[in-house]
This record gives C-alpha cells, structure tokens and sequence, in this order.
C-alpha cells in the first residue's frame, strides 16, 4: 500500500503569529476559568458571563483565532483581549494519508514534545483518536505507544486543540452566524481517547479538554459520541462515571490474570476481578448503553475457544460488546496477529452468547496510524525486538 505525505494547508485561523509577551492561551480553559481570566483583566463580573458566552461561540463554534474578527465585541475589549491573551493550537508538523483515507498527524505541543493524533473517515461518521499524554507509562508489551516512556501529560488545552487543529484540516467550521447543523453531516462526528497514553492517568486534563467539547455552545459532541478507553484504572472509574459521563472501553486483552500480567502490566495493580468489580457500575453511574471491551487477537496468546467461553463467563451481567482487534504489527513486536479463522471463531463463540462481537478492521495500516500503532518519533526508545519480547515474557 503506498504512503502519501499530504501538504499541510494553512489559513488565517493556523498562521503562527507573535506572541504577546506573558499571554494566556485561551484554549482549553473551562467557562468557570474563563471567567476568572476575564474579570483578571478588568471585565466587570456583571458583563462576565455574557463575554464567556460570545467568546466561547467565536473559539469553539466558528474556530476563529483573531481577537479583532470578532465583530460583536466592542473595540477597546478586543484590543485589551489581544493585549493579554493568545487563542493557539498545537502546531502539525507533518500529515500522512492512508490508501484508505485515514489520516494521521505529528503534532508538537510544548516543550518540543510530540504526539499523535487519527482520523477515520467512515460512511456514516468520522472518528478522532485523541492522545491524552507523550507516551505512556502502562507498557502493554502489544502496543508501540507502550515502548514509549511517559514524558508528561497534556493539558487541557493541547487535548481539546487536537479537535480544533484536526477541524481546522477538514475545513469543517461553520462561517460566522451559521449554526453546524446548517452545514450537512458533520465529518468529525466522533472522539476515542484511545491514542498516545493512558486518559484515567491525566484526569484533569481529560475532563475538562471533554467538557469543552461536550459544551452545546461550542464543538457541541453529545457524550454518547466520546469514548475513553482504560487500562483499567480502577480508583478513577467511578469518578469518569460521575464527573464525564461518556462512553467507557475498557482494554481487556485477557481471561486470566496470568496472561493480562504480561500483557497489560496495570492489571498485577488491579486484577481482572477488582476492574470487573468496577465496571459493574459503571452504566449506572454514567447511564451509558454498554460498556466496549477491546481485545486483541495474539496467535497463540489470547485467541483460543476456551478464551472465548471464559470471556464470556467474566463479563456476565455487564451491559456489554466485545470489539475484537486483530493484532496491528509493529517494529519488533512479539507477538503475531491471529489467524483470520481463528478470529472468527472466537467471534462466534462470543456472539452466540449473546453478545455484540465486531471484528475491527484494521485501519491506516500502511501509515503506522492502526490501533496500537502510535508513537511519536521524537521520543522513540530504541529497543530490539529481544528487549521487547524479553520484558513481555515471551
């Protein structure tokens, strides 16, 4: 499959810009910060919500970047807003583009530090897979992203600017005065927490990047249309439930504590029966539908009849369906993808008990950009495939 480095267009709304000195970006600020930033420079409390309001539509519905295209605010405001804030994204550094249309982007944050960042177009939608940190420190021994070392967390801002950058790309912000729905379907329709790190690990910052995008009055997704996906960390479950509320997946991998050890390390921490524990109350707390379980299919590993039966077994009760992953290789990975047959009789086996059992097809393949796939270049560790295989105990 061929790989096409795409050019990377830019516009009024992603031209980096000077600085002022000593300004707050605005980006990734909730409406209670917003505020509080507002009134700092001077905003009487009385005009605050109202300026949170016109503010928050010009950054977060339109896109717009320019304090002094925002034509509804008086002039000396926008002036004294130009003076002491900045409205920025995390700058794209290159965009790869699948055969089969999916597209992935180097972004650096700052620090010099990057990340990467999945779109997946879809008939009906279109997906954004969202890194949550710069690198991970889970180090599930199947996924790239977790031969990475933890670098840091985003912020708030550098999540919910991976949306606003990956919108800009698509050319999808409605003009001035007109509302999205006016513009047909939307193309990013979608959010999986599900790149670079571990989302329950940043919970702050995942939070509240969620809420800005869940915000009615801005990029406007309806928490049905955000997925986490965890590792399984189980003290911050609840509280994703109460304080969220999206969609939860739940990187499973595994029927027997023996195996999840090696292959999700978090697990020796929180085994499977404290995580199942856990997940039981998850749609009540949140009212969600169903909880996702991903799993990968490694030949020989996870993929066998009785892996199947005894998923079955684990997950009774839970409102639930069974994404199965078939295994995306990597450079030095330890592990093969199962056979096609093999798959598909795991998905038998778990279907006929009732439950929803897709098998994901693999995307992006031939740009590095399918599930388990990411990790930025910059921070690549330089392991052999001994090494890999040697710390996952194969």
């Amino acid at each position: 499959m061929s790989q096409i480095q795409a050019p990377i267009t830019q516009d009024v709304l992603t031209i980096p810009r000077k600085l002022p000195e000593g300004a707050r970006n605005l980006v990734g600020l909730t409406r209670p910060l917003l505020r509080e930033a507002l009134i700092e420079i001077g905003t009487p409390e009385k005009q605050a919500k109202m300026r949170v309001n016109q503010l928050w539509q010009w950054i977060y519905h339109w896109g717009v970047r320019d304090f002094a295209q925002m034509t509804n605010l008086a002039k000396d405001f926008r002036a004294n807003l130009a003076e002491n804030f900045t409205i920025e994204l995390p700058e794209i550094v290159s965009k790869n583009v699948s055969a089969d249309g999916t597209r992935k982007y180097l972004v650096k944050i700052a620090g010099g530090h990057e990340v990467e960042v999945v779109y997946i177009p879809e008939t009906d939608r279109g997906t954004l897979c969202v890194s949550s940190q710069v690198g991970c420190t889970l180090t599930c021994s199947f996924c790239h992203t977790g031969t990475q070392k933890l670098v840091r967390n985003l912020t708030p801002g550098e999540i919910v600017g991976q949306i606003m950058l990956v919108r800009d790309d698509l050319g999808e912000w409605p003009e001035p005065g007109t509302g999205t729905g006016e513009n047909g379907p939307r193309l990013l329709s979608n959010i999986v927490l599900m790149g670079m790190g571990e989302p329950l690990y940043n919970f702050e910052g995942v939070r509240d990047a969620m809420k800005i995008a869940m915000d009615g009055e801005g990029i406007a997704l309806s928490r049905r249309r955000i997925t986490l996906s965890t590792s399984g960390v189980v003290p911050e479950i609840a509280r994703a439930a109460e304080e969220i509320g999206c969609l939860l997946a739940v990187s499973f991998h595994a029927t027997t504590d023996e195996v999840r050890d090696k292959l999700v390390p978090i697990n020796k921490r929180w085994n499977i029966e404290t995580l199942l524990d856990a997940l039981r109350e998850y749609p009540r707390l949140s009212n969600s539908e169903r909880i996702t379980f991903e799993y990968v299919m490694l030949k020989g590993v996870n993929d066998s009849d009785e892996d199947a039966r005894r998923l079955v077994r684990l997950i009774k009760g839970i409102p639930a369906k069974i994404n199965l992953i078939p295994f995306n290789e990597w450079p030095g990975s330890p592990y093969e993808r199962s056979d096609w047959s093999r798959i598909e009789a795991f998905a038998d086996i778990v279907h006929k008990a009732g439950y929803a059992s897709p098998i994901r097809t693999p995307r992006g393949e031939d740009i590095m950009a399918a599930c388990g796939q990411l990790k930025s270049a910059t921070e690549r560790a330089r392991k052999s495939r001994a090494e890999i295989a040697k710390e996952a105990g194969v």
